[in-house]
């Protein structure tokens, strides 16, 4: 988990917000057990998966697209803030962490909510529909392909709808880009911020959180 702010404080936040319940520590505990340090990384911390489920909510999504599954984490997270009888489509291409993931969905009750895709996400979702019919999406996948999920995605939010996108500070590095995985976020997140159809705001959340609105 990235920790913007320091130890101490990052356990107050923690201890200050809806906590994982048993299904979600369990599979937290699994993917560090299971995976090298460098992948239990990818794993979304426990608050802002408290945050995706709450904005799911507000947003009262019934169509949801995850862009990066990994091991389930977050998709559990979404598809508990569905209305009843949404669905969330997960786009991955590992069948190793997701097959964790469906293992985990069964847990916590929502694998009947859930459809994966295991494929490029660019090509699952420009085989959606163009109908701008999605309520909520989340991306968090790999860095370089951010700008084609967003347009893709975005394209296809009803008015309203919410976008949110993970890892958009780069551990500070978006200042002062030299990777070219930092460089294309540090351009995706000047072209948002100038998006006319969204309306946007960038929040200090573990790595960084970009939330695109579509305008009405």
């Amino acid at each position: 988990m990235t920790e913007i702010l320091g130890p101490g404080i990052n356990d107050y936040l923690l201890a200050h917000c809806t906590p994982a319940d048993a299904v979600l520590r369990e599979l937290a505990a699994e993917t560090a057990a299971a995976l090298p340090p460098e992948y239990v990384g990818m794993q979304i911390a426990p608050d802002e998966g408290a945050l995706l489920t709450m904005l799911v909510r507000l947003t009262g999504a019934s169509n949801a697209v995850e862009v990066g599954t990994f091991t389930g984490f977050s998709s559990i997270c979404i598809a508990r803030g569905l209305r009843p009888g949404g669905r969330l489509l997960c786009c991955d291409v590992s069948p190793e962490w997701t097959k964790v993931a469906r293992e985990y969905w069964v847990k916590a009750g929502v694998d009947d909510r859930i459809e994966l895709k295991l494929a490029p996400a660019v090509e699952t979702l420009r085989a959606l529909p163009a109908d701008p019919v999605i309520d909520f999406g989340f991306i968090d996948a790999d860095k370089i392909s951010y700008p084609a999920y967003y347009e893709e995605l975005v394209t296809r939010l009803r008015p309203g709808g919410l976008l949110a996108l993970d890892n958009v500070l780069r551990g500070g590095r978006v200042l002062h880009p030299t990777e070219p995985a930092d460089r294309v976020m540090a351009e995706l997140n000047d072209r948002i911020a100038h998006d006319e159809r969204v309306d946007a705001v960038m929040l200090p959340v573990r790595d960084g959180v970009t939330l695109a609105r579509r305008r009405d």
